[in-house]
């Protein structure tokens, strides 16, 4: 066994970090505390790769490896969590779909305009109101083929970026009947007519990546802005999910570390009864849990990534690391929040936000409920 990043990833690894420690890092409090996404910075990812993360090169990608991609977003959400969910969904679950599953065409259409940081981000409609989690059989907005087009109606809820995107890539139903085959992804342009975003929703955290319900009344897009296969829908966003599901546990390390950093920071710095906190055993305690947890969760996570990047079955994996690695970050950030004691508590200090943005991640792409769900399916197919 190796442990060890590989020269490139190491070079990979440190041009991400500098990048993010110059360009996004320094703006994580101001883009909460106004609730605006970072455009500053996105336009300046795309030259770097951080834009097309699992877009091929010859689309305009960077087409990294996975191991590449998680340390990508890892280093992102060390730097700002808002950020990094927008960039880890536009990658994930914006762009995936299209390069594994749509036509030439599409590819060409789309891949490099999202990838190049000129327009704008890729996104992906799965929720709907009264669905949550049920995905199968809690789909009502339906697509319907009349003459060379599909016709949507419906609505959905939770969509990142659907503000800030070219287009959103939506779960429709195309089959009456039901079942898992009756299901297909559509991609549908942001600017088609009858396609409504409501303003974005006012969060407890990760306020500059914008959330939003959707509606589509009649909206009309072309045959051919199918992805993929018809009625196989269901199958591709399962297999979306369980890519989406590295990212966001690759993002929730990156939160952990900074919270991490911070408290560690605090602790040299803070006095009490005669001398630092960090020489008191409670605080150490703390701290080395933290130390633990994180490179636990990271690990989970690269080895996700890279039975991913080998090609071999990973949703067990994915669920494990998705699931360690959001219950971890809320765990790292609120004790780093108690080693600050009530600065802790204030915006004063990054922990209070790393903390609410944090919370978010053990209920997006897959509740911690679902994954353990997941991970019982695998286990007890398996014995």
């Amino acid at each position: 066994m190796y442990f060890e990043l590989n020269e490139e990833q190491r070079m990979w690894q440190k041009t991400v970090h500098d990048f993010v420690a110059a360009e996004v890092k320094p703006k994580a409090r101001d883009i909460d505390e106004t609730a605006t996404f970072n455009w500053d910075a996105t336009r300046k990812m795309g030259p770097i790769g951080l834009l097309g993360l699992s877009i091929p090169e010859e689309y305009g990608g960077a087409g990294v490896d996975a191991i590449s991609a998680a340390i990508a977003i890892e280093e992102l959400g060390w730097g700002c969590g808002s950020t990094a969910l927008a960039i880890a969904a536009h990658n994930g679950l914006g762009t995936a779909p299209i390069s594994l599953y749509a036509s030439e065409e599409l590819k060409k259409r789309w891949l490099p305009l999202v990838a190049s940081g000129r327009g704008k981000l890729g996104s992906l409609a799965l929720t709907e109101p009264g669905a949550g989690s049920d995905l199968q059989g809690g789909v009502r907005t339906r697509a319907e083929k009349v003459g060379n087009e599909w016709i949507i109606n419906g609505s959905k809820m939770w969509c990142t970026n659907a503000s800030i995107a070219e287009y959103i890539i939506t779960l429709v139903r195309t089959n009456p009947a039901g079942g898992s085959r009756s299901l297909s992804m559509i991609l549908v342009p942001t600017n088609t007519p009858g396609l409504r975003i409501a303003p974005a929703e006012k969060k407890m955290g990760l306020k500059g990546s914008p959330t939003h319900e959707v509606t589509y009344e009649d909206v009309r897009v072309p045959l051919d802005n199918l992805i993929g296969e018809a009625n196989r829908g269901l199958h591709q966003t399962l297999a979306t999910l369980d890519g989406g599901r590295i990212s966001i546990g690759a993002l929730s390390v990156g939160l952990a570390q900074a919270a991490y950093e911070a408290a560690i920071e605090y602790s040299k710095q803070r006095h009490t009864f005669g001398k630092p906190l960090a020489e008191h055993q409670a605080i150490q305690f703390m701290l080395a849990d933290a130390a633990t947890e994180i490179e636990a969760a990271r690990l989970l996570i690269y080895r996700a990534a890279w039975l991913k990047q080998e090609g071999r079955p990973y949703s067990k994996e994915a669920a494990m690391g998705k699931l360690y690695a959001t219950e971890m970050a809320e765990r790292v950030s609120r004790n780093a929040i108690q080693i600050h004691g009530g600065y802790g508590y204030s915006r004063e200090y990054p922990v209070e936000r790393i903390y609410r943005d944090a919370r978010l991640m053990t209920i997006g792409e897959g509740t911690s409920e679902m994954q353990r769900m997941v991970i019982a399916r695998q286990v007890l197919l398996n014995d």
